[in-house]
């Protein structure tokens, strides 16, 4: 009987694990590459490089996603408006979208921060405005203290950035163990993902309204491949413990530097997270917009925009211009 069952378990795991790998197959025909692979030795890191225009009016800008997401999430809403006004960088972090994962050192913010220091060289880009949402901001505020004389400045969006009461859900911790999670992620997540995701993504945004075409422009399922979701996983699991330890380096930062954040954020706590920010680094603005949740870089890009902007030395009252936006959100 024993036996039995357990050969019941192995058959029923070993077709979800088949019927994994063929939706994961076509997660990539559906979502294909649309950036360029740069060996940094011993790994490959995949990022959208767009040249500037003949006259640019910014400095070149580097965009990094946050958890669950890609390269597509940042260029789906910042390409368009800043092409040919600046170089631009959309980046897959190692182990996200189509990036190698590369050594464990890329499974905490300063090792992503390295790759994406290394990469801006491979691609001729002295300096740069740093771009960082959710996620991001922890990689955005460590390369900051770590490679200042790369840093023109930082924008952060929504930022996960400091230590937080409780832990993450459940299925970060259970992809993220060794043995266990590698199965869960062959088995389980990819159709559970699929289940919730029109759910999941709405929530991101919330309380603000979602894009109708946002999940075909982005392509958030690509997170829900097996390596992928692991790699998410770890990232998130171990990023309390990093920013526990790392935060109080920020105090280093002395670029210049926007935090734009909203009252309404679920997905991270603003009162934590962007106003430690703007307490750890001196000089710093922020902006604080009612009614906004988790995507300012969707639900406030022309602000977001602005920030850039100023931080390039370009006159701005960003405040004024949240204020006007909040009872749109």
């Amino acid at each position: 009987m024993l036996l039995s069952a357990l050969a019941s378990l192995v058959g029923l795991a070993s077709l979800s694990a088949a019927g994994t790998a063929l939706r994961a197959r076509a997660i990539e025909e559906n979502a294909p590459n649309i950036g360029e692979k740069t060996d940094l030795g011993g790994f490959a890191v995949n990022a959208l490089h767009v040249p500037a225009g003949r006259n640019p009016d910014l400095p070149p800008i580097v965009f990094i996603h946050g958890t669950s997401g890609n390269l597509r999430d940042q260029a789906a809403t910042f390409l368009k408006p800043l092409r040919d006004r600046a170089e631009l960088l959309f980046v897959d972090r190692p182990g996200h979208g189509y990036s190698e994962r590369g050594g464990p050192e890329n499974a905490y913010p300063d090792g992503q921060a390295a790759a994406i220091a290394l990469l801006m060289e491979k691609r001729g880009i002295e300096r740069a405005i740093i771009v960082g949402h959710s996620f991001g901001g922890a990689i955005a505020a460590s390369f900051g203290v770590l490679y200042p004389d790369k840093t023109v400045g930082l924008l952060f969006l929504a930022p996960a950035t400091h230590p937080w009461p409780g832990g993450v859900d459940w299925y970060y911790r259970l992809a993220s163990t060794p043995v266990v999670g590698p199965l869960f992620c062959h088995t389980v997540a990819l159709h559970a993902g699929m289940a919730r995701l029109e759910a999941a993504t709405r929530n991101v945004f919330a309380p603000n309204p979602r894009p109708d075409t946002y999940v075909a422009d982005t392509a958030p399922t690509l997170v829900l491949r097996p390596a992928t979701f692991h790699a998410n996983a770890k990232d998130v699991a171990n990023l309390h413990g990093y920013v526990s330890q790392f935060s109080p380096r920020y105090r280093e930062i002395k670029a210049p530097t926007v935090i734009v954040t909203g009252d309404s954020d679920d997905i991270v706590l603003a009162q934590i997270h962007s106003r430690g920010l703007a307490r750890d680094i001196e000089g710093s603005e922020l902006v604080w917009i009612k009614g906004l949740g988790h995507k300012p870089d969707y639900a406030a890009r022309h602000l977001a925009i602005s920030a850039m902007e100023k931080i390039a030395g370009q006159e701005h009252d960003l405040q004024a211009m949240a204020q006007r936006l909040e009872p749109e959100r």
